[in-house]
């Protein structure tokens, strides 16, 4: 009879979830499963740029509502084909890889920006007062009073209007001269390391890579001072550079992005601020800015 009675009740626990199972955080997997098709966001074609190189596509949305003026001009060399058979021609361990005409110091070889703007106003911040969608992280930051996302690219503000893209792993830059208004677009980077936040407010952003990042991060570093190549031969060509409203449908690169206004991106995020499972037995409660992903997907493929 004692034998029966403790068969039954070993039965009935194993049929109960562990204590560790219920305190176990949901990995990224189980919750975008969960995640609904309106939590995901289809970017504008206008607003999507194609840079096929040797190795593959690279996927950049172009941050419109940020830096508009800089958007504008490149979709112009997007568009007459500036880009096409540029080069990858600085990749800096820990900081940025970047591409441009690699003859774009010497004006006598460098390729024509056809109607494309030379200069541009600085588009370092934002302070027009308009309205845009903002998801406040719990958790503080060292460079501003607040930070959070909206749209997909991460931001932050300083509590008094001003508000500006940060330089988080995979922001794109507008590369520049000492002149504030130098930047124009002909020459850009992605951020390949430790987010360089010393770089916020000095710098026009451009968007973000929101596919491709493997690709850009892997090139071999470059031997000059700042990542430059030394070399003609090891820079990387870009085959051409377009625009996903100029591709044919057919030739275009599915892709959707978790909208961070979503009840997903905020379960994801307090997942990883409190990761609890057979590793993380000790969760840090915190979670910095640059070290949260925004999770893309394809949505012609099942999930």
């Amino acid at each position: 009879m004692l034998a029966r009675t403790c068969l039954a009740l070993a039965i009935a626990l194993a049929a109960l979830p562990s204590l560790a199972d219920e305190a176990k955080t949901p990995t990224p997997k189980e919750l975008l499963a969960k995640a609904t098709p309106a939590e995901w966001r289809t970017p504008d074609p206008q607003n999507l740029v194609y840079m096929d190189l040797p190795q593959g596509r690279v996927v950049i949305e172009l941050a419109q509502e940020w830096s508009p003026l800089h958007a504008a001009n490149i979709r112009t060399l997007i568009r007459e084909h500036y880009f096409d058979g540029t080069q990858v021609i600085r990749v800096q361990d820990n900081f940025v890889t970047q591409w441009g005409d690699p003859d774009g110091d010497d004006k006598k070889k460098a390729k024509s920006l056809g109607t494309a703007k030379e200069t541009l106003a600085p588009e370092f911040t934002r302070k027009d007062g308009k309205a845009y969608p903002f998801t406040k992280l719990p958790d503080g930051d060292v460079y501003a009073a607040e930070v959070g996302f909206s749209d997909g690219f991460p931001v932050a503000r300083d509590g008094q209007g001003e508000a500006w893209i940060t330089h988080c792993y995979g922001t794109v830059g507008v590369a520049r001269d000492t002149g504030a208004e130098t930047g124009n677009g002909s020459s850009l980077y992605a951020i390949i390391g430790q987010a360089p936040r010393n770089l916020d407010r000095n710098l026009a952003v451009a968007g973000k890579v929101i596919k491709g990042m493997e690709i850009l991060s892997a090139y071999p570093r470059g031997g000059e001072p700042m990542g430059f190549y030394d070399k003609p031969a090891q820079r990387v060509t870009i085959s051409s550079v377009r625009l996903a409203a100029d591709v044919p449908e057919a030739q275009r690169t599915p892709i959707q992005v978790l909208r961070t206004d979503s009840k997903t991106f905020a379960a994801l995020v307090e997942a990883k601020r409190n990761r609890r499972d057979a590793f993380y037995t000790r969760p840090a409660g915190k979670i910095d800015l640059c070290n949260i992903n925004v999770p893309v997907r394809d949505p012609s493929k099942k999930s």
